[in-house]
């Protein structure tokens, strides 16, 4: 089965940087698209970035745009989201996701807390 496992969150302060990992298992991860999700407390879940199948193609909201980097190691079934320049806005919980038709996947979450 689809299993998404996120790591790297954790208490950093603004200014800072944190890199995610979401390690990909059960499909063939080279043949989908793999996106970054996060959800502030008391907000809906929001797309932070996407990245394509073969990672030529990446997308940003413009919240992070210049501050994040999406990016993906096929042999490893590993996708990444280099933060930088870590404002407080960006405490949430950040999820995993890819899709395969209308069915949609997601890990358990990792929290990053933005805070001096």
């Amino acid at each position: 089965q689809v299993q998404l496992v996120e790591s790297g969150g954790g208490l950093v302060q603004p200014g800072g940087s944190l890199r995610l990992s979401c390690a990909a298992s059960g499909f063939t991860f080279s043949s989908y698209r793999m996106s970054w999700y996060r959800q502030a407390p008391g907000k809906e879940r929001e797309l932070v970035a996407f990245i394509s199948r073969t990672g030529g193609v990446m997308n940003y909201a413009d919240s992070v745009k210049g501050r994040f980097t999406i990016s993906r190691d096929n042999a490893k079934n590993t996708v990444y989201l280099q933060m930088n320049s870590l404002n407080p806005e960006d405490t949430a919980v950040y999820y995993c996701n890819t899709k395969s038709g209308v069915q949609d996947y997601w890990g358990q979450g990792t929290q990053v807390t933005v805070s001096s």
